[in-house]
């Protein structure tokens, strides 16, 4: 079987959103690049229940090249975000709670926090409302992902994009404790933001963040 490792990784990422508090059931998806497509979590499984056979192997237009089951219903957004950025090697679509109840009040995540810079702005942008699984949906999550690396779905979720699966589950999980920490200033008082040069200063330090130089050993 073709990438059998990268199978085997999306599954267990898969079965990680509920222990993680991403999302529970089978609603999410995700996505990893392979030469000239994609591997896709297919629609309506368990993810306890997954096997890699059950990964759908997608050209970069959709077409199946190989999978025994139907690809997840927003396979579309998968396709047309790996091929509009290519630093994007994985998607992760999840319905993590305050995600959803920022994107249910279609509220953009202003710069409330420094590390709201990890998604790449100033801000987590609310793509506008779209149904499920439509190329109109796949259009307005492009829009929001426009120099980011993360957005919310209006009465949907979020979608987190990585250079591979482990960055791009991080970035889920951290724009879930974002939307935690948002929804939890707002009980208090109306936070206070950081304005744009200041999010600018932190930008340019989040493009080394992270980042050690490598010292040698004397």
């Amino acid at each position: 079987m073709k990438h059998l490792s990268l199978r085997r990784r999306i599954i267990a990422a898969a079965r990680s959103f509920a222990p993680l508090g991403l999302g529970i059931g089978s609603a999410g998806n995700i996505s990893a690049r392979v030469s000239g497509g994609l591997l896709i979590t297919p629609t309506g499984v368990p993810y306890p229940d997954l096997k890699p056979a059950d990964i759908v192997h997608l050209t970069a237009q959709g077409d199946i090249v190989a999978g025994r089951l139907a690809p997840s219903s927003e396979w579309r957004f998968h396709c047309d975000i790996l091929s509009a950025r290519a630093d994007a090697n994985a998607v992760v679509h999840v319905h993590s709670p305050f995600a959803v109840a920022a994107a249910c009040a279609r509220r953009d995540i202003p710069a409330f926090h420094y590390m709201i810079a990890v998604a790449g702005g100033d801000s987590i942008r609310c793509a506008r409302y779209a149904t499920f699984g439509t190329a109109a949906l796949s259009r307005q999550a492009l829009r929001a992902l426009h120099g980011r690396h993360a957005c919310l779905l209006a009465n949907h979720g979020q979608i987190a994009l990585g250079a591979d699966l482990p960055a791009a589950m991080a970035l889920a999980l951290e724009v879930e404790e974002l939307a935690k920490q948002y929804w939890l200033s707002r009980l208090l008082a109306r936070p206070v933001l950081l304005d744009t040069r200041e999010m600018a200063i932190i930008l340019e330090k989040f493009r080394h963040y992270g980042r050690r130089p490598h010292r040698k050993r004397r």
